[in-house]
């Protein structure tokens, strides 16, 4: 393989797929892309016609949609209710977990203030109260053991960990996901995973650019 990808450094979603290739043991150049900033975003719609990231090139097989990229990287288990519940959790992520725990929690109670810029509490409380629900049905799954168990780590554990990652930066996020004591377990064997240590974004930076 002869991969390239695109993303941007603080992206959740950009840090699933280096997570998953990490698991896979990959390497790929890395280009960096701000989807955020209006003037990157005719370069980036060379590479995705709706100007976001992540996007993997291996050789000229260009392929986005993170869900995609990750089902490419590494892919779903023989069995077949393991492989819907993978599926499962990756719609759970996309469709109910990424906007209140990464774009409300994340982004207004840790990434924002941290750059220095303007927060809204109010945003954050919508994602938390929004949060448990999300939770719950995650908690449920991994109770189940079929997906989310840390032993058989796949596409849907690199598609969830960051969101989890980023959600339990803030403390009360962390609190919430110690309400649910199966998924706790399982991002607490996750997160001490190399594929997720070295590639998780060292937020840090945004303290020192502030």
């Amino acid at each position: 393989m002869s991969l390239l990808l695109i993303g941007y450094r603080w992206s959740v979603y950009s840090w699933a797929v280096r997570m998953a290739l990490a698991e896979a043991g990959l390497a790929a150049e890395w280009q960096e892309a701000d989807p955020f900033d209006a003037g990157a975003q005719d370069g980036l719609r060379k590479h995705h016609p709706f100007g976001r990231v992540p996007v993997l090139w291996d050789g000229t097989f260009r392929l986005y949609e993170t869900g995609a990229i990750l089902a490419y990287l590494l892919p779903g288990a023989h069995d077949r209710k393991r492989r819907a519940r993978a599926r499962q959790v990756a719609g759970i992520a996309d469709n109910y977990a990424y906007w209140p725990l990464v774009r409300q929690v994340f982004s207004h109670g840790v990434f924002r203030p941290d750059s220095g810029m303007a927060a809204d509490g109010a945003v954050v409380a919508e994602g938390l109260a929004a949060a448990p629900a999300v939770l719950g049905a995650l908690e449920e799954i991994a109770e189940e053991g079929l997906a989310l168990d840390a032993i058989q780590v796949g596409a849907a554990d690199c598609h969830l960990a960051p969101m989890i990652g980023y959600f339990s930066q803030d403390q009360r996020g962390a609190a919430l996901l110690a309400a649910a004591p199966a998924l706790a377990r399982w991002f607490a064997l996750v997160s001490e995973r190399d594929s997720f240590r070295t590639t998780r974004p060292d937020l840090s930076e945004l303290r020192r650019r502030a």
